[in-house]
């Protein structure tokens, strides 16, 4: 028995310690969020009042926005892309023969936003939203299966707003956000690869925004931007396929990192607007995971030395013609891993994005945007210690987002 505890509590660090955080935090948060934003890498969000989408973005925008109510849905398909080589893991790691195929596919993420005046000088506005998510899933007997199969994430999140009109050149705005996490990890836990660990776990917990809009000239418009962290006590189970004595509730302790933006729209003419943000966040609020029995024992301490990240974006925009205008955007997003504690489980890098879009008014009351970005990310390197060794190799990393955005005002 005492033997079968050890093998356990082994395939637990193996695979935990491999995993955990990226699959809970880290690299999945999702940048996109409106469809308007895509064509512009989202440089300038916090500035930029195009539609309700501003709700999330920098509540305090809201006062920039017709009065009336107005009604936005967005529907990103993303596609990110994990392919792995190795280069040295058979040496001291005699599990699995196969790279993985492609630990990325298709995903789906939907978003809906609302706002509206209450007074000429109050907004109200609500956002419905993914902030985090992930799904990576590699083939049976590859490499790394001691360490990542599959990771899923999901989150939902609402946020309601109020924004208040101080004066024509200073609105401030804040709201509050309810969001609840689900996550699923497989690995498998012994050399043989048969008996399969599972991970599954949940909570709901409860953050803040607060954002101001400067408008020093009518061209041009500043955002600040503040959103807080939310700290989660995940309730779940750990499973073993082959050791049911394993089994059992399992609890960890887990706060997001908070962020920070500064951005500006500017006007040069009635056709062209150039917009530039700079954004902070809070990555070293994830320094370690302890997961444990809910009786108190220990699992597994992980470190992973994370740290705060600043990413820098640049667009533009064309008015083609009343109807029409043309969307671009540069950004440069630096990730907050380190190849020392990267794992299979999300294989982040620092990445480059380049998008474009388009908008279309079919109505005076109705907004179509539809916009693409490309993330050309470095290769991403792992070294994870597992039970039986280390994997080593290296990852090809790419994404494809493609948006589209309907917005009405009533």
């Amino acid at each position: 028995m005492k033997f079968t505890n050890k093998i356990i509590r082994l395939s637990v660090f193996s695979v935990l310690a491999a995993a955990a955080l990226p699959a809970f935090a880290g690299g999945f948060g999702i940048g996109t969020q409106s469809g308007s934003g895509t064509g512009n890498a989202f440089a300038g969000g916090a500035a930029v009042a195009d539609d309700a989408s501003v709700v999330w973005s920098n509540p305090a925008g809201m006062t920039a926005l017709p009065l009336g109510k107005h009604v936005t849905g967005a529907l990103h398909i993303v596609r990110p892309s994990f392919k792995f080589t190795n280069t040295g893991s058979a040496a001291t790691l005699p599990v699995g023969t196969g790279n993985g195929g492609d630990g990325g596919d298709w995903a789906y993420i939907p978003n809906g936003f609302f706002a509206m005046d209450i007074s000429p000088s109050l907004r109200f506005g609500v956002a419905f939203n993914v902030p985090f998510g992930l799904t990576t899933e590699y083939d049976t007997g590859w490499h790394g299966q001691l360490t990542a199969l599959k990771s899923e994430i999901k989150t939902i999140n609402i946020n309601p707003s109020l924004a208040y009109k101080v004066n024509d050149n200073f609105s401030i705005g804040g709201g509050v956000s309810i969001q609840r996490i689900e996550a699923e990890l497989t690995a498998g836990a012994n050399l043989a690869g048969t008996n399969i660990f599972k991970l599954g776990a949940n909570d709901v917990g409860y953050g803040f925004n607060i954002g101001a809009t400067l408008q020093p000239s009518p061209a041009t418009r500043i955002g600040l931007h503040y959103r807080s962290s939310i700290k989660y006590k995940l309730d779940g189970s750990a499973t073993f396929s082959l050791a049911p004595a394993g089994n059992g509730p399992v609890t960890a302790d887990l706060r997001t990192p908070d962020s920070a933006s500064v951005s500006v729209l500017h006007q040069v003419s009635p056709k062209l607007e150039l917009m530039g943000d700079v954004t902070w966040t809070k990555w070293s609020n994830l320094q370690q995971l302890v997961v444990q029995r809910t009786s108190g024992a220990v699992l597994t301490n992980l470190l992973f030395r994370w740290e705060d990240t600043w990413r820098v974006g640049v667009g533009a925009n064309y008015k083609v013609s009343d109807q029409t205008k043309l969307r671009f955007g540069l950004a440069y997003d630096r990730t907050p891993t380190n190849d020392i504690d990267r794992t299979p489980r999300l294989p982040d890098q620092n990445r480059t994005w380049l998008a474009f879009g388009v908008q279309y008014k079919p109505s005076k009351q109705g907004i179509l945007d539809i916009g693409y970005a490309h993330e050309f990310v470095k290769d991403a390197a792992v070294n994870t210690p597992t039970a039986a060794g280390n994997l080593v190799g290296n990852f090809k990393v790419k994404a494809d987002i493609f948006s589209i955005q309907y917005s009405h005002l009533f």
